[in-house]
């Protein structure tokens, strides 16, 4: 059991973002109507994962004038699974969560998760009637349920771009390349409880989306050997005892 040291609850939410100045404004207005409903203090941290249209310029603008933003940016595009780390990394708060700025979830979402925390190290959304292509579903559909006879992690939807999980465990996932793809999977694999919550989901804003049929399909099934090979050696104890010198 990992204790969490930090007594009043906080929540930063990861925003990763990669060419999405479209949709930036509009994110922030949902993100501020649920900062007002939050039963505890919510910061939102935008990850610049090396925009090349003015969604960077945008979120400096945002992180100026609204409080309750701040970004970090990084050098090139790295992916998914390196932004989210790298949030991960930055942020203090007893939980963090993680949404896409392409508005295919609401923010408002978030309260149905806080009723099962800190019973449960991760709340994953499962996507209700969701508002995507006939080949998205599809390659999605394919996808988890190849994950799910795998690896057996009995989770619906990994891909819900909507998510809280404790922040020391989530400090604790063992970072790799498609990390992104298994963070409920990453959850278990230390021990910790995830819960399922139906979500609601929209229609992409605006821009469109970065992903097509082969790294839909393609990168999950490599990175579901991957994730296979990674459990059978990862190293996981408790301390039944322990003396130390000073107590002599």
């Amino acid at each position: 059991m990992i204790d969490n040291p930090l007594s009043t609850p906080s929540l930063t939410i990861i925003v990763p973002v990669y060419n999405e100045e479209g949709c930036l404004f509009h994110f922030c207005e949902a993100m501020d109507a649920f900062f007002t409903k939050a039963p505890m203090p919510v910061k939102t941290l935008f990850v610049n994962d090396g925009s090349t249209d003015k969604s960077l310029f945008l979120i400096k603008q945002i992180c100026q004038t609204k409080p309750g933003y701040s970004y970090i940016s990084l050098d090139k595009n790295y992916g998914l699974s390196t932004a989210f780390k790298a949030g991960i990394d930055y942020a203090d708060s007893t939980y963090i969560g993680y949404i896409d700025s392409d508005l295919q979830t609401s923010p408002l979402d978030f309260q149905l998760f806080f009723e099962y925390l800190p019973e449960y190290q991760m709340v994953n959304g499962i996507r209700q009637k969701r508002k995507d292509t006939f080949v998205k579903k599809m390659s999605s559909v394919i996808a988890n349920g190849f994950r799910r006879r795998m690896i057996q992690d009995g989770i619906v939807d990994t891909g819900c771009p909507l998510k809280i999980m404790d922040a020391q465990w989530a400090k604790r996932i063992p970072f790799f390349s498609g990390m992104h793809r298994f963070l409920p999977a990453l959850i278990q694999l230390q021990g910790g409880k995830v819960k399922q919550i139906p979500v609601q989901h929209f229609e992409r804003y605006a821009g469109y989306s970065k992903y097509h049929l082969f790294n839909r399909l393609w990168g999950p099934l490599q990175d579901t050997f991957a994730f296979r090979w990674m459990r059978k050696r990862y190293i996981r104890y408790q301390i039944a005892e322990q003396l130390k010198e000073e107590n002599r």
